[in-house]
């Protein structure tokens, strides 16, 4: 029974103990916890607990409760770990993009106080097989935890043969986002030459994190500049392809920090027993970055600038003198690279790939040659536009920004821009009744399964994505790939590998009765449907009829029907992998988010080599090494170099 003098009625909540109190809240979401924190004083201390608050992070299911234990030693309490944790995990999860076509697949999991995206690499299968051998990986970007739960961005990348880190904020995480763009932003300079944004955690309160609304006509206005009551009249994402990619460079090129020694490591635990002291040292000292107020002139001495010493040092003419510059010289290349593809279009055995390959670059020099003509005049909108965004802010910085688009997909693979620096998420089906094969699962060509044979030493990796689509009343299940690791790309980012119809049983015999370690396999059931096949060309590619047998030890075997060729698949779990795999060096920074640029072969191999990891035999590919019947051409695509920059203030 309530008493009367207690009108919030909150008497019968404290009279709980913590645990069975932590109990109740598990029905609650973080937010309404923190609300039920500032609705009276006595019920403040009993919703601020660290039990409460570690109910809330087991229910958010980012990390097992034995890393819940090991993070919180690097944060204030566990409401500060449930704040990070609630920020981060919309983005975890598979990322992809089109380009380049053998594969850009960047998988975002769980760090050490952190979440990490890390690139596979296409690659060749290990001789332990899937489940035991390594694989390849690089670094993309981090968002790590400050002591108070807020969230620090860096990029990774690779520039004059040194890794470097790029220090940035986290512009917002939409909780359904499905884009993850990387952006540039204007920030205001406060009193004593301080920035305002300069990382997200600056000023965050978990009231802001939890339980803020915002005005649908502030969505794509950045946290900082709501927080000061001022909007840019133009988001980065309206500037001109030319312009955005300047401004990134110019941004990556200032801000970049060359990674320290004991910071040039895994950014995540290699087994379940490793000492963390290591991991917890390196978090310390990348997070130095984003410290102002501890001697910010010895870290420039040491490392380099960073983001957090970045006063205002030029004004707008200086800028424009910087990208006239600029654009003059990309005017010039653009004319040279348009002169030369009509000078060198040529039919060959190859010719299709090739003219689609050009038509690709050919549109996108269009599109810079009529933005640099048009960047020379002072009177275009979209010059005013550039120069607007620059006027903004006193400085601009790197930003992360996981946004929610609409987007339109075929058989499960999103529909991409070509001209933005983005990653897209894959929507990812857990595995339930009737849909019990939806998930990753990785595989090879050949059988026996797993491991590389005797004839065949080196067998290409594949990850597809099974999902399942209801079509005029059938339920048919899809198998999209998302990497391939051949030297040449076989088949187009996204494409269904095979489609069968669940409701359609298959007769055919599977010709094998044991595998490669003479373990008789035991057939459950098998389904009738189509394989990918050479049909009208490399982006539609045709279909020729097959079966998908499923084993009771969960594997899948799809095999042509006229061809007699099988794909083996086994369901994988690829931060497991992760943590076995081996670390290579990234590509340079904008790149290495996305590749904006077209290709066919195994672009990352190419940066890599010069490192220790060059002569992998799991994942770099000897040249003129090719797939059975597969044509290829030697034209190998460059990405540009990232531009050191000056800063940028306002005008």
């Amino acid at each position: 029974m309530l008493s009367d003098n207690n009108p919030c009625g909150s008497k019968l909540l404290l009279a709980l103990p913590d645990d069975t109190f932590a109990v109740v809240t598990q029905s609650l979401m973080p937010k309404d916890v923190f609300n039920l924190s500032v609705c009276c004083r006595s019920l403040y201390a009993l919703a601020s607990s660290d039990k409460v608050w570690l109910t809330q992070c087991e229910l958010l299911g980012v990390i097992p409760h034995r890393d819940l234990i090991e993070w919180r030693k690097g944060v204030n309490s566990y409401k500060s770990l449930c704040r990070f944790l609630f920020h981060v995990q919309p983005i975890i999860g598979i990322w992809v993009h089109q380009n380049p076509e053998l594969g850009n697949v960047v998988y975002v999991m769980p760090g050490f106080i952190s979440v990490v995206g890390c690139r596979i690499i296409p690659q060749e299968l290990g001789p332990l097989g899937l489940e035991e051998g390594p694989i390849l990986w690089s670094p993309v970007f981090e968002i790590i935890a400050d002591v108070d739960g807020s969230s620090a961005f860096i990029l990774h990348g690779r520039e004059r043969e040194n890794n470097y880190m790029y220090p940035g904020s986290v512009k917002g995480v939409d909780r359904n986002c499905n884009v993850l763009l990387l952006e540039v932003e204007p920030r205001q300079q406060s009193n004593g030459g301080k920035l305002v944004h300069s990382k997200s955690f600056v000023g965050n309160s978990m009231e802001k994190e939890f339980s803020r609304k915002i005005c649908p006509s502030d969505r794509g206005v950045s946290k900082s500049v709501r927080i000061h009551g001022q909007k840019s009249s133009v988001p980065f994402s309206r500037l001109a392809f030319g312009d955005r990619r300047k401004l990134i460079e110019i941004v990556t090129g200032q801000i970049r920090v060359k990674v320290p020694q004991l910071a040039d490591g895994l950014s995540f635990p290699s087994s379940e027993t490793e000492d963390l002291s290591n991991l917890s040292q390196r978090r310390s000292q990348v997070l130095q970055m984003y410290k102002r107020d501890n001697n910010p002139d010895d870290w420039k001495a040491d490392h380099g600038p960073s983001i957090d010493c970045d006063p205002t040092q030029s004004d707008l003419a200086e800028i424009r003198r910087f990208l006239d510059k600029t654009t003059s010289s990309s005017r010039s290349q653009v004319h040279r690279d348009v002169y030369r593809m009509q000078c060198s279009k040529k039919k060959s055995l190859v010719g299709y790939f090739r003219d689609s390959f050009k038509h690709i670059i050919g549109k996108s020099s269009s599109i810079n040659l009529e933005h640099t003509k048009s960047s020379s005049s002072g009177e275009n909108n979209k010059h005013a536009q550039f120069q607007e965004f620059l006027r903004s802010g006193d400085t601009i910085g790197l930003t992360l920004h996981a946004s929610t688009a609409r987007l339109s997909s075929y058989r499960a693979w999103p529909n991409m821009h070509d001209s933005r620096f983005a990653l897209y998420k894959l929507p990812n089906q857990e595995p339930v009744a009737g849909q019990e094969h939806a998930g990753l699962w990785g595989g090879t060509f050949g059988w026996p399964p797993g491991k590389p044979s005797a004839d065949k030493p080196g067998k290409a990796l594949f990850f597809l994505l099974l999902s399942y689509e209801e079509s005029q009343g059938q339920r048919h299940l899809i198998g999209t790939k998302i990497l391939e690791g051949t030297h040449y790309v076989l088949h187009p980012n996204g494409s269904a590998m095979f489609i069968v119809n669940t409701d359609e049983p298959s007769a055919e015999p599977f010709p094998w009765d044991c595998d490669g370690d003479s373990n008789v396999v035991n057939l459950k059931e098998a389904f009738s449907g189509e394989g990918i096949a050479n049909g009208y060309g490399f982006r539609y590619p045709g279909s020729k009829p097959g079966s998908l047998f499923v084993f009771e030890d969960g594997m899948l075997v799809f095999m042509w029907k006229e061809s007699r060729a099988v794909l083996t698949l086994q369901r994988v779990n690829l931060q497991h992998l992760l943590r076995k795999g081996e670390r290579v060096p990234p590509l340079p920074p904008i790149a290495n988010f996305s590749y904006l640029t077209k290709s066919y072969s195994n672009v990352y191999a190419g940066f890599s080599n010069g490192s220790n990891h060059a002569s992998s035999p799991r994942g770099f590919f000897k040249e003129g090494a090719r797939e059975d019947g597969v044509e290829e051409t030697s034209r190998v695509v460059a990405t540009r170099k990232s531009v050191s920059g000056i800063r940028i203030g306002r005008g």
